[in-house]
């Protein structure tokens, strides 16, 4: 039996080692070398769908009512009622002028008519015995009538004092100046201590704030598309006080007017909105919203699918085979925060709404997973981005 030296045995350990080594590292080139799983996208069904284009167009708020407060009565301002910016009701007290010169005028006012409510009993008094005494022929017919003339006097010189106590006691109310309106109130353009000219000095404004209207123009082909779907019935309208707004202010359209502007070629349509959010103030544009023409069967795809290339906008369609082709499409309007496909897409299609990211090439493979619309949506109910 031959003898291992121990050299030879030191030289086997190494060769042995080495075999291990180079298994292991065969092994582990195989694992790396297997594909990743293919990634997960979420992906909608592309769908026909009755839809009624809204356009959109610039427009301006204004108030159904307006009001540049002016005294009735002159006087100097006593005291402020109301906070600057605040909302007021009808009726509310605003402005005190001092009231002290229209009570008194008042008091003389209320003794000049009982003078001559005194007056006109002592005429009635003397006219009823002249007729006692004309029936007795004790007096003569012309005395008789210069006391039926006197208190014919007596009783227009009590009507015109009552009339004059009645304007005393009016413009004394006059000295407390209310809201004729509700509304916003604006700044207080007098302070206390000013004199108030009646009829002359504006002392503040008020403008209505709920309803609104708003005024917008529309091109004669824009206008010619106004239609209303039912006989009779309201043409909704939505009012966004900025671009980009997610709120909105709904209203109808109250007014078409009867002829086109010949110096713009445009045609003034004015719509009533509910502004009981506040999300609107008179003088400020604003975006209108209203629907235009006749319902269509459109495809609307989340403003999300799209890309662009260089000057070309495309969405990534799954296949059948779970790979992704890149399909070209011509984008319409907007629409509901979706967007109207007009050519390169068809019914059914299924694309990519999320997970973008991760495709890299057409041709890859995808894991997609459906999602769902939310009801009465354009949109589909999309996933977290991942």
């Amino acid at each position: 039996m031959p003898i291992i030296t121990l050299r030879q045995l030191s030289r086997l350990a190494l060769i042995t080692a080495t075999l291990l080594f180079l298994a292991g590292c065969e092994a582990q080139g195989e694992e790396n070398s297997a594909p990743p799983p293919a990634p997960e996208v979420d992906v909608v069904e592309v769908q026909l769908r009755e839809t009624h284009l809204w356009s959109t167009f610039t427009g301006r708020i204004a108030a159904p009512e307006a009001v540049d407060l002016r005294p009735r009565v002159s006087g100097y301002i006593e005291e402020i009622a109301f906070v600057e910016g605040d909302f007021v009701e009808e009726g509310a007290m605003l402005f005190q002028i001092d009231p002290r010169p229209y009570q008194a005028l008042q008091q003389a006012a209320r003794a000049e008519l009982a003078r001559a409510r005194s007056q006109f009993e002592l005429a009635a008094s003397e006219a009823r015995r002249a007729e006692q005494l004309w029936e007795r022929r004790a007096i003569s017919r012309e005395m008789l009538d210069q006391r039926k003339a006197a208190l014919a006097a007596a009783r227009a010189a009590m009507d015109a004092a009552a009339a004059e106590l009645a304007t005393a006691e009016l413009n004394l109310q006059y000295t407390r100046v209310r809201a004729p309106i509700s509304g916003r109130i604006g700044r207080a353009q007098v302070t206390v201590g000013n004199l108030a000219s009646a009829d002359t000095t504006v002392l503040t404004n008020i403008v209505s704030v709920d309803p609104l209207y708003v005024y917008f123009e529309s091109d004669q082909s824009g206008a010619a598309a106004i239609t209303s779907p039912i006989p009779g019935a309201t043409i909704p309208v939505r009012v966004r006080n900025q671009a980009g707004s997610q709120q909105f202010a709904q209203g109808y359209l109250d007014f078409i007017d009867n002829r086109y502007d010949p110096q713009t070629g445009t045609l003034q349509l004015r719509a009533l909105v509910d502004n009981a959010d506040d999300l609107l103030r008179p003088g400020q544009f604003a975006r209108v919203e209203m629907p235009v023409g006749e319902s269509q069967h459109l495809l609307l795809i989340d403003d999300k699918a799209i890309l662009a290339d260089q000057e070309r906008r495309y969405v990534w369609v799954v296949n059948e085979d779970q790979t992704v082709a890149r399909r070209y499409v011509e984008l319409g309007p907007h629409h509901n925060g979706s967007r109207v496909v007009t050519a390169g897409l068809q019914d059914g299609d299924t694309i990519v709404v999320n997970g973008l990211q991760r495709i890299s090439a057409p041709g890859m493979a995808v894991a997609p997973r459906l999602v769902v619309r939310s009801p009465g949506s354009d949109l589909p109910r999309l996933a977290d981005n991942r």
